[in-house]
């Protein structure tokens, strides 16, 4: 049997390598601590599971639902766009229902990308990005994100040449997976660089709200500590941004979230999706609907237990002497391997959960320029992180004159 060309990229896949190694670890007697996949452990909240079961006796609920069915859901994330970033929106042009933010970044390429054309991509960066565009025929120039630049690519790097080929530019942050913060006037300058080439803007915003304010719970209220690349393009000349409820609500598993944007983006991927599916459970839009109307207190108290996982994690690893860096957002610690492993991540992260059964992501998974880092998911209580740390700290001293 053959099959499409397009599928050969797509054979390497972080995540499944990762969780073929963990389930090889399980079978032969680890303990396993799961820190690779970044699925909060925390509960979705009560008043949105009651919106949800409530629509379940509702027989109204229970058929196909298409566009104009969402309109609902759409006028709610308008409303919430408008008052959290002070961007008007129109729910009508400007609002689709996605399933997820990954739906959006990997299928937008099928409405922007003729076969060849660049899109440019962050290296390190979510593989679902890659993914869509190798779907779509296109070409991907890595935009190395190094640490002396903050995490941030230098745009002015970028060949000429391909940006003569070049239709698409994906951003993402707060990023994963190196936790960085983009300011907005790095927005600005990427908003003013894409109207000079002729490129959509498309940004990856699934971390809007895990962003630690630095006098903690009390400063995190409904204004965004992370800029919306809308806000740099209000009239949304070029731009389009995706939103998902998997991080800021803990409904990964219900698979909602939208983009927000360009009309003429919106329209366009509007039609690939109906090309491919209806939309979700009209109950689940019901959920999300509560979420955003809602009460944010949950959103809040979700930061607060991810800021003090992090902060036992880094101490805990300061404390064996890996001097790892304190993120600012996201819920991930991307941290510098050690010799010897600053050239093989991946060996790093199979032998660590082969021989200890903590589960991490190898930087380069990500892409080149995440080579030389690990990524560790902040998805157990303290006390497991720090059991972790302790279990790494064996495993280091073992390998390594620490």
């Amino acid at each position: 049997m053959q099959f499409a060309k397009r599928l050969q990229p797509l054979q390497a896949n972080v995540f499944a390598d990762m969780d073929q190694a963990k389930a090889k670890a399980k079978a032969s007697g680890q303990d396993l601590i799961d820190l690779s996949l970044g699925s909060s452990d925390l509960p979705a909240f009560e008043h949105v599971l009651a919106a949800i079961r409530e629509s379940l006796s509702d027989k109204s609920t229970h058929g196909y639902l298409l566009f104009h069915g969402t309109q609902a859901f759409r006028q709610a994330a308008a409303d919430w766009y408008t008052k959290k970033f002070g961007i008007s929106v129109d729910p009508e042009t400007e609002v689709l229902t996605l399933i997820g933010s990954q739906e959006g970044t990997a299928h937008l390429p099928l409405a922007v990308l003729n076969p060849g054309d660049f899109a440019l991509l962050q290296d390190p960066g979510y593989p679902s990005h890659a993914g869509g565009v190798y779907l779509a025929g296109g070409q991907i120039y890595p935009m190395p994100l190094l640490e002396e630049n903050g995490f941030l690519p230098v745009l002015e790097d970028i060949p000429s040449p391909v940006l003569a080929q070049a239709r698409m530019m994906v951003l993402s942050y707060p990023h994963n997976p190196t936790t960085a913060i983009a300011p907005l006037s790095f927005f600005q300058k990427a908003v003013a660089f894409c109207r000079e080439h002729d490129l959509v803007l498309v940004h990856d915003f699934p971390y809007a709200d895990l962003v630690f304010p630095e006098d903690g719970i009390e400063s995190q209220q409904t204004q965004s500590l992370a800029p919306s690349v809308l806000q740099a393009d209000p009239d949304k000349e070029v731009s389009i941004e995706f939103f998902t409820f998997s991080k800021s609500y803990n409904l990964g598993g219900f698979r909602i979230g939208y983009a927000i944007g360009n009309a003429q983006l919106i329209l366009a991927l509007r039609q690939v999706k109906a090309a491919i599916d209806f939309n979700q459970y009209q109950g689940i839009l019901k959920g999300a609907i509560a979420a955003l109307q809602g009460p944010q207190d949950g959103v809040n108290a979700s930061v607060d237990i991810f800021r003090k996982r992090r902060d036992t994690f880094i101490k805990a690893l300061h404390r064996i002497g890996w001097q790892v860096p304190t993120p600012a957002a996201t819920m991930y610690i991307w941290a510098k391997l050690p010799e010897p492993w600053q050239q093989n991540s991946m060996k790093f992260c199979i032998q660590l959960v082969e021989k200890t059964g903590v589960a991490a992501l190898p930087g380069a998974g990500f892409g080149k320029a995440g080579e030389g880092y690990v990524r560790f998911a902040l998805v157990q209580e303290p006390e497991i992180l720090e059991a972790a740390v302790e279990r790494m700290a064996q495993f280091l001293n073992k390998t390594a004159d620490w």
